[in-house]
């Protein structure tokens, strides 16, 4: 016990030298009410310039309402490790912003990662996007939703890691929103926002290749709308993948934080294989 933890100490630090890391790099111009989370992003840089890296942007979850990009440093920097130029947006949270506006930020910050990712040491034209719960919701949403990015050329896949929001439409049809968590602000009131805010009804033949991570331990609405997402998307692409862990909600997240989880070559598998 006591090596497996020196190991893994061990591996945290050679992991944190191995990277390079920016903060509260601004990527809007525009004035938002005060919130949680300012929306700035943190980059975290391979060691290796002498190559153009792959960009990994990654979306923090926390229910839409809560959640902070400097929590997530270590994954950040555990990324960066495995070779990928790695960008953590902060976005504006409920009862501040609602869904349209969070997927709004989201999508300046892809738009401004693919701008200024060289200066940065990663390949502008190969982002792949990763989000957590609510941040899985965010990040495909605003790939996949045309009203957000005119181009998405260059997103050449997506990491769904336990995502929340898959299909808000039957959801909420289900549990209306009210006050509880701001779902009311979040999602408002209106089902026909509640359809385009669901990644579920913009899978097509133009959706970018998608890696499907899911808990068996994780909320219940979540694993029945990952599996029906995942079915649909079969639809389009036959050979994408679902793979299916034995952790909960918050773990499916914090595998992350440690630089050994198995699961970073699962990633690494898939952003390969996409040319």
């Amino acid at each position: 016990m006591r090596l497996s933890l020196s190991i893994l100490v061990a591996s945290i630090i050679l992991v944190s030298c191995g990277s390079v890391k920016k903060e509260n790099i601004e990527y809007l111009d525009t004035t938002y009410k005060a919130s949680a989370e300012a929306p700035e992003l943190n980059i975290f840089q391979p060691k290796d310039s002498l190559v153009a890296h792959d960009v990994l942007i990654f979306v923090h979850g926390g229910n839409w309402n809560s959640g902070n990009k400097n929590t997530y440093s270590v994954l950040g920097r555990n990324f960066a490790g495995k070779d990928y130029l790695t960008v953590i947006p902060g976005y504006t949270l409920s009862p501040y912003a609602n869904y349209d506006q969070m997927t709004q930020e989201i999508a300046k910050a892809i738009k401004w990662t693919h701008e200024n990712a060289k200066a940065y040491g990663g390949d502008p034209n190969r982002i792949f996007l990763m989000g957590h719960s609510a941040g899985g919701h965010l990040a495909a949403l605003a790939a996949m939703n045309p009203k957000y990015l005119e181009n998405t050329d260059y997103i050449k896949g997506i990491i769904l890691d336990d995502a929340a929001g898959l299909d808000m439409y039957s959801y909420l049809q289900e549990n209306p929103p009210g006050d509880d968590e701001y779902y009311n602000v979040t999602w408002t009131t209106n089902p026909d926002e509640w359809k385009n805010a669901s990644p579920y009804y913009f899978l097509d033949e133009n959706t970018p290749p998608i890696l499907t991570l899911l808990g068996t331990k994780t909320i219940p609405s979540l694993y029945y709308y990952n599996d029906l997402f995942h079915k649909k998307l079969l639809e389009f692409q036959p050979e994408a993948q679902l793979l299916i862990m034995n952790k909960n909600h918050t773990a499916m997240v914090t595998q992350f934080f440690n630089p050994l989880s198995k699961y970073f070559k699962e990633i690494q598998n898939f952003t390969l294989s996409i040319e």
